[in-house]
């Protein structure tokens, strides 16, 4: 799609996914076994016939850095397609983004050198499946000054959300950024409108917001708090735009996976009989980096030396390639490239991230363990939760146990009294 340019915002810290985002940035977290948070809006966009696109970073960048680089660098400069990561420069204002308005402002740039018509202004931390090109040409037919990518959300969460009410053919008359309280839709007195935080501009006139904004005293300098609300009230033609989802399920599917509970949830859904996000779709498929690996392998069947069963097996799980499951036993869990799970150690509903290796006799269950973690033998997490609290690890409110990188081997003792096998 020629004259349009893709800004995906992918600079936020995700506080809420610590320890996750202790050492990368919200959208490089690793989900499904094998992609990152990111590659969703990318694939999106390549789906949709976007393939210029500039990727705004901040904080902690260097392994999103690295993931873009390494599985996304096929597009060709030469012929006008690029996927280019943009860091902070500091070449209008000495500070951090302030707010998503001020990280487009201060690469504006780097934007006007593409020439673009329109703009689409994405974030880059959510999981679902969209084509922006219906959006982009919603836009151009109702010669629209932005267009605000919506979805539907229940009246108890709209604190969450940049909530806006339509008018006729849903052009938008008022946009409040996560009010305590909202009005519902028209006809759904249960559910109210909320921003996906999805942005279709005409490029010259988003220059002039964003200048009249950096300028205004008092702004946040954000587009849900500042930018739109502005431009409601100066009479500029703002619409909705309902999302149509391409997962092609009965429910449309959209994450905001910013809490660790929401985030396992998330997760969760993929390993079901029917997942509620199919992956195995292949007329949206989702990209990623591939690493090269060889084929997962499930070894040994039968008893140990001390007459236990010792059987390499896993159910109701995705297993991802590299991985040795070396007569352990995982079931409804999710593991990453490079896991090895050793003989007679049992997971079960946990996420294992890249190079997870779980010595013998472990138990594992309800937890997150993230990259190059080694579990010496024995030991138990997920079983007494006041106990993984004293070690040291993070416990959610929905009793899921985190494992950050880099534990030392005396951080995993087991406590007094083991669960029975």
């Amino acid at each position: 799609m020629r004259g349009v340019l893709t800004v995906i915002l992918a600079g936020g810290k995700g506080t809420r996914l610590e320890p996750l985002t202790r050492d990368r940035a919200k959208p490089a977290v690793p989900f499904g076994g094998l992609y990152r948070i990111i590659d969703f809006t990318l694939s999106n966009c390549i789906n949709s016939g976007l393939r210029q696109i500039l990727v705004v970073t901040q904080f902690k960048s260097r392994s999103l850095d690295r993931h873009i680089r390494s599985g996304w660098g096929f597009l060709s400069r030469e012929l006008g397609e690029f996927i280019e990561v943009l860091p902070p420069q500091q070449r209008i204002d000495e500070t951090w983004y302030k707010g998503t308005a001020d990280a487009v402002y201060q690469n504006i740039y780097s934007i006007e050198r593409e020439e673009a018509d329109y703009t689409l202004i994405l974030a880059g931390d959510h999981i679902y499946k969209m084509n922006y090109g219906h959006m982009i040409e919603a836009h151009i037919q109702r010669k629209a000054d932005v267009t605000i990518g919506c979805i539907p959300v229940p009246l108890s969460e709209v604190r969450h959300f940049g909530i806006m009410e339509v008018g006729e053919n849903d052009r938008v008359v008022s946009f409040i950024e996560k009010p305590p309280q909202a009005p519902p839709m028209p006809g759904d007195p249960h559910h109210a409108l909320a921003s996906m935080g999805i942005y279709v501009f005409n490029t010259r006139l988003m220059f002039e917001l964003l200048c009249e904004d950096a300028a205004r005293p008092g702004s946040q300098h954000d587009f849900g708090r500042d930018v739109i609300p502005a431009m409601i009230e100066a009479g500029q033609r703002v619409f909705a735009y309902r999302f149509r989802d391409e997962n092609r399920k009965a429910v449309p599917y959209w994450r905001d996976v910013g809490t660790l509970d929401a985030y396992y949830q998330a997760n969760m859904d993929l390993i079901a009989v029917d997942p509620v996000l199919n992956l195995y779709d292949m007329s949206w498929p989702i990209r990623t980096y591939q690493p090269q690996l060889p084929p997962p392998k499930f070894v040994f069947s039968g008893e140990g030396p001390a007459g236990q069963a010792r059987r390499g097996e896993a159910l109701d799980s995705m297993v991802c390639a590299g991985c040795i499951v070396s007569g352990g036993h995982v079931r409804h869990s999710i593991l990453s490239p490079r896991v090895r799970i050793n003989s007679y150690a049992i997971v079960e509903d946990s996420i294992l991230l890249d190079g997870v290796d779980v010595g013998r006799y472990c138990r594992v269950r309800r937890a997150i363990i993230d990259k190059d973690v080694k579990l010496p033998p024995y030991t138990v997490i997920g079983y007494d939760l006041e106990f993984d609290r004293r070690r040291g690890f993070t416990v959610t409110e929905g009793g899921i146990v985190v494992v950050p990188k880099a534990e030392p081997a005396e951080t995993f003792q087991a406590p007094n009294a083991l669960p029975p096998l």
